[in-house]
């Protein structure tokens, strides 16, 4: 008993956990005007990392300062530049000798970059580090400079790699906050757009921009996207992924409420038609909300090319969609149950295949369904070079194979294989996952109560659909409810000189273009 007694007291006295709530918090901590003893904070709460650089310097007449900042976040020739400027005050005339007139003259004259502030706790001092600013300090001056000095080695702007288009810009986002704004900046040039950095993540302090047109979106809807961003209490956000989850309005329904892009028009195009724009820093997928669902069948060369086509083809992505959620789950409702719907000659043809498969239709179905989705998975995660070769090679010869040992029909791997392909023609990535969920929910309904079990299901899906909201708007807008002006852009694209007004519910200013816009031939001219 009293070893165990002496184990807890040992275990009371030396819990790693106790002891670090003891540390001090210097969050809200001041500087001092002692150099020494605000570089010790420094030290003490950043550790013996090697990426961070204290470099103190003095001139001639004993004013003592030090430059910080972390390698690998800074441009190192601008933070040498600066380094060598700073040390050339030594050999001016009159060199200043007073603190406060030498703080004044470096904050007006000697730092030679564009950004530059004032910083007056440790808090802020870390945030400037960690963002690629480089700190200055003082021994005598209770303030401190961060001069804006972000580098290092940062993607450049690439072509999307998961939202190609034939016609249209070839620019994606990066994992660059700014160069992010800045690809919209420069599709926007207008002073009414807003964009305001949040910074979430109590640990990685991540900074996250949210973008709007002033005057355009939905003052309601843009305050309560501020309100769900400022709910967020979490160590970590590495990804848009993490903010979806966070803010979204049904976070148990299969249906996506906010939609993600990695093209700076598609972002551009959204922020004119009321939407909010969330960038997030560390990752090209951003964010837009609100959406309906007719959303996230609509592509950004939809406009781009003529009317006429972007409709042909988004009706083909509609019924894509369609396909995709119940082929498999008719084929195996009408062969089990409703044969009486298929002509004499298929019918025959496909009790012919399916004499030597020792397995029910559903088995069947299952089986391939998920041998492709191993192969979709292992094509995804395999290298580039072997990935698309693996996946394709693997789905044949596995389906051949499949065949011939009786496992599987013929039929079974055409319907398999039409329904996957139809699943990859829907623009959205998410909305896609959506109808491969559901697509196995309905093929157990099909195989158990035919096509009553899978009328059933859509119903409930459809009123499922009916209740979702996305901040606020209703997901099946134009339809439910219904708003004929929006209806030009929904399941086929009217001309722009016939959309002259932006979706109503989601922007507040529905004007978006001038009267008389159809364009007409040059009238001939009347001979005097």
């Amino acid at each position: 008993m009293g070893i165990f007694k002496k184990w807890a007291s040992h275990r009371q006295h030396h819990n790693p956990k106790a002891e670090s709530q003891k540390q001090p918090d210097d969050h809200d901590t001041k500087l001092s005007n002692q150099l020494e003893s605000n570089l010790q904070l420094i030290r003490s709460r950043l550790g013996s990392s090697s990426d961070i650089v204290i470099r103190q310097l003095s001139n001639r007449v004993h004013l003592h300062f030090a430059l910080i900042y972390v390698d690998g976040l800074v441009d190192t020739p601008t933070v040498n530049q600066m380094i060598a400027e700073i040390s050339k005050l030594s050999e001016l005339e009159p060199t200043p000798t007073d603190i406060n007139d030498f703080y004044q003259f470096l904050k007006q004259q000697a730092i030679a970059v564009g950004g530059l502030k004032e910083a007056l706790k440790l808090d802020e001092i870390y945030r400037a580090l960690f963002n690629g600013m480089t700190v200055i300090l003082l021994d005598g001056c209770c303030i401190a400079l961060t001069a804006d000095t972000v580098g290092g080695n940062i993607r450049g702007v690439e072509e999307p790699s998961s939202q190609t288009v034939i016609r249209g810009p070839k620019e994606g986002f990066t994992e660059n906050l700014r160069i992010n704004t800045a690809l919209i900046r420069r599709k926007i040039k207008s002073p009414e757009l807003r964009i305001d950095v949040k910074i979430i993540g109590t640990t990685t302090q991540t900074n996250v921009a949210v973008i709007y047109l002033d005057g355009v979106a939905n003052d309601q809807v843009v305050a309560e996207i501020h309100e769900r961003l400022a709910a967020i209490n979490t160590d970590s956000i590495l990804e848009s992924g993490y903010i979806e989850e966070f803010i979204e309005d049904s976070p148990y329904s299969t249906f996506p409420t906010i939609m993600n892009t990695e093209r700076p028009d598609a972002a551009a195009a959204g922020i004119l038609e009321g939407q909010v724009v969330i960038i997030v820093e560390g990752t090209p997928f951003v964010l837009l909300a609100p959406v309906t669902f007719f959303k996230f069948f609509q592509s950004s060369e939809d406009y781009y090319q003529r009317y006429d086509i972007a409709s042909f083809l988004r009706l083909i992505r509609f019924g894509s969609f369609i396909i995709s959620m119940l082929l498999p789950s008719l084929y195996i409702a009408i062969t089990t149950f409703h044969q009486e719907m298929l002509p004499t000659t298929l019918l025959i043809g496909l009790a012919a295949q399916r004499e030597g498969v020792p397995f029910p239709a559903l088995i069947e179905a299952l089986l391939m369904e998920l041998t492709f989705e191993v192969l979709r998975e292992a094509g995804v995660r395999m290298p580039r070079v072997i990935g698309p070769a693996i996946s394709i090679v693997g789905a044949l010869v596995l389906g051949q194979a499949a065949v011939q040992a009786g496992l599987v029909s013929g039929a079974m791997v055409i319907v398999v294989s039409f329904t996957a392909i139809s699943n990859f023609v829907i623009p959205a990535i998410n909305m896609a996952i959506a109808a491969r969920l559901i697509r196995f929910s309905l093929m157990i309904l099909g195989a158990t109560l035919g096509l009553f079990g899978i009328m059933s299901c859509l119903m409930v899906l459809l009123i499922h659909m009916a209740s979702l909201r996305s901040f606020g708007i209703p997901y099946l807008m134009p339809i439910a409810p219904l708003v004929k002006q929006n209806l030009k852009d929904t399941f086929v694209r009217a001309p722009w000189w016939k959309m002259n007004t932006r979706p109503n519910l989601i922007s507040k200013n529905s004007v978006r273009e001038g009267p008389n816009q159809q364009p007409e031939p040059p009238r001939p001219k009347s001979e005097s």
